[in-house]
């Protein structure tokens, strides 16, 4: 299907559409019944380079921008995969790059650039504080060479595909701060050294197949070398991340928007009922219209958040606007494509409703939708706080 704005990165979009096509619905298929990881698939992917692409080229990596990475990780769920399983080890590691010290990154950033290295996970979410992240629980308290580490996150993914994890915790207690965003600090955790001393993993099954866990942290105890950044700046320093992530998975969604039309199209096409294809009726062909408008609409945006982010400049408003916008056109794709499968569209064959179940997640996460209209409610109108 072709869209309706210029493409400059069809180099991109062509060869990561070569690797997917080795991986067919089948392929996911198997990979969701199983509850499994799509193993194979992410070595090729990194093997050839793509999860590296955000990584600059004196640490091994390709060095392009979080536009072209968005390119990348669109094309994978237009492709009919499922970016969720590897985008992590695209955008976590900007923490580091951007906040890291000049050994930190020459330890770790060849390594992830390589594949020998996963760093696929960021723990930040907790039970009792959600989206609130100044209300976060887990501590680190210095003590001497090392930091110890105790409390609980919830909803951490691909832990158990990763060796490495980007870690939120409180410093300073929030009471003794003057800025609710004060205090928090970064780490690397190495999970191969963490897990079975002071950390516990508790995989969350869900209705999506998409590894996620509950983490346990007793007197975990973790070099403090592995400080990223300034001690008690750490809010800051992931703000960074959240919008890189956002802007890709904004990404992820119009992939999959894209997919949903493409697949309705075809089938309103070829789909006869009472003696005429059923995309001749305007009651179908709206729908799908109307998702294709707002999915181009979206992408837009996203390519505006990407290149703020790549220029340095402030891009939360864009990165929130554009995940927002292709969540809610990729979800709207979604139902126009069930409901026009009809029964069909709940056959796992027809791979619809696996898609339809993984881009239902991103009215949720990783920032709702209602959470990202109070965003602009308040920074960008200049309305009452809500909350």
């Amino acid at each position: 299907m072709q869209t309706t704005h210029s493409d400059q990165f069809q180099d991109i979009r062509e060869a990561v559409r070569d690797l997917c096509q080795q991986f067919s619905g089948d392929y996911f298929r198997k990979i969701d019944e199983a509850r499994g990881y799509p193993e194979t698939f992410v070595h090729a992917l990194t093997k050839a380079g793509w999860l590296a692409a955000l990584i600059p080229q004196e640490y091994g990596g390709s060095g392009l921008g979080l536009t072209e990475a968005s390119v990348i990780m669109e094309e994978i769920n237009r492709a009919g995969g499922n970016s969720g399983a590897c985008h992590g080890q695209m955008y976590n590691m900007g923490t580091l790059l951007r906040h890291g010290s000049a050994q930190q990154k020459d330890r770790y950033l060849p390594q992830i650039a390589s594949g020998d290295l996963r760093l696929q996970s960021m723990g930040v979410t907790e039970p009792t504080t959600g989206s609130d992240t100044t209300k976060i629980k887990t501590t680190a308290q210095r003590r001497g060479d090392r930091y110890v580490i105790n409390g609980q996150k919830v909803w951490i993914s691909r832990v158990q595909h990763s060796d490495l994890m980007i870690l939120l915790a409180r410093t300073t207690p929030l009471t003794d701060v003057k800025r609710k965003s004060e205090g928090m600090s970064i780490f690397i955790v190495d999970l191969r050294e963490a897990i079975g001393h002071g950390m516990t993993v508790q995989p969350i099954l869900n209705m999506v197949n998409h590894e996620t866990n509950e983490l346990f942290f007793d007197n975990l105890e973790i070099p403090a070398e592995n400080l990223i950044g300034e001690e008690g700046q750490g809010f800051k320093y992931i703000l960074d991340g959240l919008n890189a992530e956002r802007t890709l998975i904004a990404a992820e969604c119009i992939g999959d928007g894209y997919w949903f039309v493409d697949k309705v199209t075809a089938y309103a096409k070829e789909r006869i009922v009472f003696g005429r294809p059923i995309g001749q009726n305007q009651g179908v062909q709206f729908p799908i219209a109307r998702s294709f408008v707002n999915v181009e609409a979206a992408s837009l945006m996203r390519f505006e958040a990407a290149r703020r982010f790549d220029a340095h400049e402030p891009c939360g408003a864009q990165a929130n606007m554009a995940k927002l916008l292709a969540a809610d056109a990729s979800w709207e794709a979604a139902n126009a494509c069930l409901q026009f499968h009809g029964g069909f569209g709940f056959a796992c064959e027809y791979d619809v409703e696996r898609k339809f179940r993984e881009t239902r997640l991103y009215q949720v996460a990783p920032i709702s939708t209602n959470l990202i209209l109070s965003y602009v409610a308040e920074h960008i109108l200049g309305l009452p706080r809500s909350f």
